[in-house]
């Protein structure tokens, strides 16, 4: 039995029914060929139940194949080898729920085709030679004659009498399989229960038909901790009828079966198998069908499956034996699958084509054509055909074709041989044409030009400095009378005869110092008594410095897509080394500005930068030569196409201090300047460094 539940379906099986009673007309002529006939259809009514009786020619050799679908509501039967003798392609029946059916011949093939006016249940057995059709009409045949929908349909109008009497679901449980799958346990009232489960959505919906359901089972019950697919359970009551929903989780597949009054609901995880029909995030995307055989041949089944796809496919003759399965709501690309792990079979699809055969003869055939191929290679003519480049070089796409993949494996066959000419810039390659054709594709892919790309460097040095100096000279001294001199102001020193406690001609001698060979402003003056005997001299320095610079440098160069591009300026600086014998030698060393970049251009036209970067200096000099003051920079970053980023930066601060004095007077507040010298200094640098990539087309290159 097959359901399907799509209006595309439907139409597809009416579409065959057109097709198939369009070559009824050709194949009336044939019918004596056939191994059997229908004769008549006879139909009566058995309470609800509708029983037809098929009579055909001969007793019946094979059982008929059966399925239905339900939009639109049809139970087909297809007899193979069998012709219609009824001398009629349509009965009209009208009995409960069946309408009529049609009679259609195709080829060595017939279907009766029973138009229902809802979805029914069916059996069939064989009584020598009559075949007996079962129709079920009773409420509960089918779930969706129960549905609480289909009431509401029905009216109110239905009386007490006619109801089955309403019992409580008794149990419901959960439970974890050995292989991991979730098993959903429900004791049902009775063996006579309706149920109903079908998968809609991401969820299994089970409607249990004419059924209440007890309060301490009215819950949401989470499992997700049992490490199952199934994440929770909701069991709820919808008037006469219980609904329960399992939410599963994942990719993942149900079964349903029941023993006596007990139903198991089994949710397994599926893994994904690229090599299956279908293919993706869900391993079958096949439509639903049913199907329910007893020992039926498998090339009848593959019939089924082919009528009810649209897929054309070929058997091989080595197909054989006989089946017995039953699927419920299975996708049709697993049961294509089931059928075939079971039988031992294999297939190959080539578009619509689906080629069926024994594995060990798929295998077969294939191992012969793959040998029939390479043989072909052996006995093949050789051509020589010349491969112009343009922008490869020739030895390094020889060496290429030599070690393709990278393990030493040529992409020519045995036979075949390349050389390569240096000043025209060809290859000349001699092979069978289906390698050449391989190489002639090697040559579009990899014979063409490099992107072009400007790299920008821009590397920033600021500073910022400032310095001050305070000091002072103090003097005493004593002169003695009729030396003549006379009181200076203004900087003008009077030598004394004779002082006291001087130092270099001064009591205190803390002078500011000079800044960078800067000289000293100062201010002296000297007191004299009236007698000009005694006096006083006092000297004040200062010294201030504010400066600040910016040293920018900017290389820049454009090189190809992931090769190496390297630009440097600056001064070499010799020093001497010694050698091995004693001596010295002169040797020198790099103090320059250098900028090495690898780029990459990646598919979304954004730019990757290995980098390395220096900015050296002459520093200061020593016994052994003069130091060299680096500052370095290696690391990959990813660039937008022509934007800017700062790939580092180096920041130094110098706040210095400091302070010379008399002990004990230079700690007198005020007084104590004139006997102390103060020094300090605040240095600021920092350093900047600018990267820009821009990806250039090729006339912006050339130009």
């Amino acid at each position: 039995m097959k359901i399907i539940d799509t209006g595309i379906a439907a139409w597809r099986f009416g579409l065959q029914l057109a097709c198939m009673a369009v070559l009824a007309s050709a194949a009336g002529g044939a019918n004596a060929a056939q191994e059997n006939a229908i004769e008549s259809i006879t139909a009566n009514r058995q309470g609800a139940d509708v029983v037809v009786r098929i009579n055909m020619k001969n007793p019946v050799s094979k059982q008929p194949i059966g399925f239905s679908i339900s939009n639109p509501a049809r139970i087909a039967l297809d007899f193979a080898d069998t012709a219609n003798a009824t001398g009629t392609a349509n009965k009209e029946i009208a009995l409960g729920d069946v309408r009529n059916v049609n009679v259609v011949q195709a080829g060595d093939r017939s279907r009766l085709v029973f138009n229902l006016k809802r979805p029914l249940n069916y059996t069939t057995t064989t009584d020598g030679k009559t075949i007996v059709l079962k129709i079920d009409g009773s409420a509960n045949a089918t779930a969706e004659a129960a549905r609480p929908e289909a009431k509401a349909a029905a009216g109110a109008g239905t009386t007490a009498g006619a109801t089955a009497p309403i019992q409580s679901i008794r149990d419901v449980d959960f439970r974890r399989g050995t292989a991991g799958e979730g098993r959903v346990v429900i004791e049902l009232p009775g063996n006579q229960t309706g149920v109903d489960v079908r998968q809609q959505g991401q969820t299994v919906v089970v409607d249990f038909l004419q059924a209440a359901l007890p309060d301490v089972l009215r819950r949401r019950m989470d499992v997700a901790d049992f490490g199952t697919p199934v994440k929770a359970i909701t069991t709820v009551a919808q008037g006469n009828n219980v609904r329960m929903t399992i939410e599963p989780k994942g990719t993942w597949e149900y079964s349903a079966y029941q023993s006596d009054a007990q139903l198991v609901i089994e949710v397994r995880a599926v893994k994904d198998d690229p090599t299956k029909l279908g293919q993706g995030t869900q391993t079958y995307r096949g439509e639903k069908l049913s199907l329910n055989f007893q020992n039926v041949e498998v090339r009848a089944v593959l019939q089924v499956i082919a009528d009810f796809t649209g897929l054309n496919i070929v058997t091989s003759p080595s197909v054989g034996g006989n089946l017995s399965l039953r699927l419920k709501d299975v996708p049709w690309d697993q049961a294509l699958d089931l059928v075939m792990q079971a039988t031992g079979l294999d297939m190959r699809r080539n578009g619509t084509v689906l080629r069926i055969a024994p594995k060990e003869e798929l295998l077969t055939k294939e191992k012969l054509e793959l040998e029939q191929r390479s043989q072909i290679a052996e006995l093949e003519p050789l051509r020589t055909e010349t491969f112009e480049l343009n922008y490869q070089k020739a030895d390094a796409f020889k060496a290429l074709l030599d070690n393709a993949g990278g393990r030493g494996m040529s992409i020519m066959s045995k036979r075949g041989s390349a050389m390569i000419d240096l000043r025209t810039n060809q290859v000349f390659v001699t092979d069978i044409p289906s390698k050449l054709e391989a190489v002639r594709n090697l040559v579009q892919k990899v014979d063409v030009a490099s992107r072009q790309v400007l790299i920008e460097a821009r590397i920033v040095e600021a500073n910022d400095t400032f310095s001050r100096n305070l000091g002072a000279k103090l003097g005493f001294g004593v002169q003695a009378s009729g030396s003549g001199t006379v009181a200076a102001l203004g900087g003008q020193q009077l030598t004394p005869s004779a002082s006291v406690g001087s130092v270099g001609g001064n009591s205190v001698n803390l002078p500011a110092q000079g800044i960078s060979g800067a000289g000293v402003g100062s201010v002296a003056l000297t007191l004299f008594n009236a007698a000009a005997t005694r006096f006083i001299s006092l000297e004040l320095s200062a010294l201030e410095s504010d400066g600040k610079g910016k040293i920018l440098s900017s290389p820049r160069v454009i090189t190809a897509d992931k090769l190496k591009a390297t630009i440097e300026q600056g001064t070499e600086l010799p020093y001497q080394t010694a050698t091995s014998s004693g001596a010295t030698s002169l040797a020198f060393r790099k103090a320059n500005l250098k900028l090495e970049v690898i780029p990459q251009i990646t598919p979304d036209g954004n730019v990757i930068l290995d980098v390395d970067i220096n900015k050296d200096s002459v520093g200061q000099a020593t016994l052994q030569g003069f130091a060299i003051d680096t500052k370095h920079v290696k690391t990959q970053v990813l660039i937008d196409n022509g934007g800017t980023v700062v790939i580092g930066g180096i920041y130094i601060q110098q706040d210095r201090d400091t302070i010379i004095k008399v002990p004990l007077l230079g700690d007198i507040p005020v007084v104590g300047n004139l006997f102390k010298q103060t020094a300090r200094t605040n240095d600021k640098t920092e350093l900047l460094i600018f990267l820009t990539p821009k990806i250039l087309n090729d006339k912006v290159a050339v130009r």
